[in-house]
């Protein structure tokens, strides 16, 4: 039943994502960017802007969808290409890999602050009045931050602490983690459809998002 309401809610929701993974890209694509890789600088990855990294599936349609059958869901943008070969030499290539991998992680938590501080702001001026639905919204668009930070950091590939754990991986197992790697996307199914296993990272990420609002006196 798509009612004006249900509507609202689904727009609301795919818009909160967008300018998430917007902000989770810009921050691998900057990473990059600053360790000497002009890759993602070339292909306009370097932006906030959220059309260079929507993917037309994994940002629009999919949640979308998802959102409108009532079952939630994720979604992902488009990957940020860069070559490990043009880093700047100063940086030892896992080094690189792992910087890379965890600034886009980063950003979400740079968002959901950034959030949190515009929303106590806005609260104490009497803009935002609580319980309201600027109040509701700001509230989700900081737990989704949260959420997304937690997701990615698993560390199965191609998950951003897939990538981590593999640049902190000893070269001589990297044949055992590249193996590990294979069941990596099923390992991602089932953390999504399991809803047990989903609590890896839903608990801490609403633990942190109340625990943030609290300290800004949310």
């Amino acid at each position: 039943d798509l009612s004006p309401d249900k509507v609202r809610q689904i727009l609301i929701y795919v818009f909160v994502l967008v300018v998430s993974v917007a902000f989770h890209e810009f921050g691998h694509a900057i990473m990059a960017d600053r360790l000497g890789d002009d890759t993602p600088r070339r292909q306009g990855r370097v932006t906030l802007n959220p059309l260079a990294h929507a993917d037309p599936i994994g940002t629009l349609l999919l949640p979308l969808i998802s959102a409108g059958m009532g079952v939630g869901g994720f979604g992902w943008g488009r990957p940020v290409q860069w070559n490990p070969a043009r880093i700047n030499r100063k940086h030892r290539m896992s080094t690189a890999r792992i910087l890379v991998a965890i600034a886009g992680p980063m950003m979400n938590i740079v968002l959901a602050v950034v959030i949190t501080a515009v929303h106590a702001i806005l609260q104490a001026k009497g803009v935002v009045p609580k319980y309201g639905r600027v109040d509701n919204i700001l509230n989700f668009a900081v737990y989704t931050n949260f959420i997304l930070f937690f997701f990615n950091l698993i560390p199965a590939p191609p998950l951003d602490g897939g990538h981590v754990a593999e640049g902190l991986t000893p070269y001589k197992h990297r044949a055992a983690f590249e193996n590990f790697a294979r069941f990596g996307p099923f390992i991602l199914m089932a953390v999504v459809l399991i809803p047990q296993l989903a609590q890896i990272f839903i608990v801490p990420a609403v633990w942190c998002g109340s625990h943030l609002s609290h300290l800004f006196g949310l």
